[in-house]
């Protein structure tokens, strides 16, 4: 829950909601917490959270870190999310990073534009891909102006990963390096996020069965009991369904999410177009998924990683024994230190 209690405003528009020291956790670094509105497109405000070590008086682009969701769910209520003590942000930051997330226009604690407010089938599909960009540019900018970097690491999830493809290949000077988790690329089989038949409306609206079932997709069911620790599931749908307070009035319980990420699959990778230029991608980058990944499946990573071909270098890493949400299971682990591993290494080699 975003705190009632305003504080001063940094660089003119940007509204800063909160600022607290995080629990000491694993290595006993403390980690220092902070949120912020920032001004996107007229009439959208882009949430954003904070985390860097309490000592931490430096800052660098080697250093830095932006991370972005994927199609349906937002960004701090899995990346930021507490589970045994520690979320994957606070894992970056205690490695010594200055780490941000932000929500989308439409999700989690982001503006809600006033088409969310109307039945779905009144307007057509909003947010997508090239809204999303302008999303991350404004924080890119504020990140960049407001710590003295000129670049950042860009981490994203799913869908996150097309936002990011794109907007480096349109932005290489202000990317240090490219985790792309989950990454999307031509679609060689049916999606698993759908708005239904007919014409596509401006959102979607998603139970939490259909979560939980849409997660365990293509996990054999002698695996499934094991693969997410007691309670993990839980905590997570509260969280991530508690940032939609009209969704958590229905009965049963919804989340709404905005549906241009369902038209643009329809139009580019689900059409077998790439709307962005990958050998224009000049960072090093980083494909990582876990096996039984079925929203993104293998052949996504394969096909795409010989494709970025002016990366100085490059790495495709998959994970055995999880899914498309494996941030959120027992082999969480093994993603955090791949990614981890990225960051640490050297942009040039």
């Amino acid at each position: 829950m975003l705190s009632s209690m305003l504080r001063v405003c940094l660089a003119g528009a940007v509204l800063a909601l909160t600022a607290c020291a995080a629990p000491q956790g694993a290595g006993g670094r403390q980690v220092v917490m902070e949120e912020f509105r920032v001004p996107s497109d007229p009439g959208i405000q882009v949430y954003v959270r904070n985390k860097r070590p309490a000592d931490m008086t430096n800052f660098s682009s080697a250093k830095t870190v932006l991370y972005v969701h994927g199609a349906t769910y937002p960004s701090s209520t899995a990346f930021d999310l507490q589970l045994d003590g520690m979320s994957w942000m606070d894992y970056i930051a205690r490695n010594g990073y200055d780490v941000y997330l932000l929500d989308l226009r439409g999700y989690g604690h982001s503006t809600r534009p006033p088409q969310m407010d109307r039945p779905a089938g009144e307007n057509p599909p909003f947010a997508g891909t090239e809204e999303a960009m302008r999303d991350v540019d404004a924080v890119v900018e504020f990140i960049r102006k407001r710590r003295g970097v000129d670049k950042v690491n860009l981490l994203a999830w799913s869908w996150g990963t097309a936002i990011m493809q794109w907007y480096t290949s349109l932005n290489n000077h202000k990317v240090e390096k490219l985790a792309l988790y989950a990454p999307v690329w031509i679609r060689q089989s049916a999606s698993l996020v759908q708005a239904g038949p007919g014409p596509t409306p401006a959102y979607r609206t998603v139970r939490m069965s259909d979560a939980k079932g849409r997660w365990l997709t293509g996990v054999a069911p002698d695996k499934q009991a094991a693969l997410i620790p007691a309670g993990w599931f839980e905590a997570w749908a509260k969280a991530t369904f508690e940032t939609d307070p009209w969704g958590m009035a229905q009965n049963p319980p919804v989340l709404r999410a905005p549906n241009g990420v369902v038209a643009d699959g329809l139009r580019y990778w689900g059409n077998g177009i790439i709307p962005w230029k990958v050998e224009d991608i000049r960072v090093p980058v980083l494909l990582v998924k876990a096996e039984w990944d079925m929203d993104t499946p293998s052949y996504m990573a394969q096909n795409l990683f010989p494709k970025l071909v002016n990366a100085p270098w490059k790495r495709y890493v998959e994970l055995g024994e999880g899914t498309h949400s494996i941030i959120m299971e027992r082999n969480r682990m093994d993603l955090f230190r791949t990614v981890q591993q990225f960051l640490d290494e050297p942009r040039v080699r």
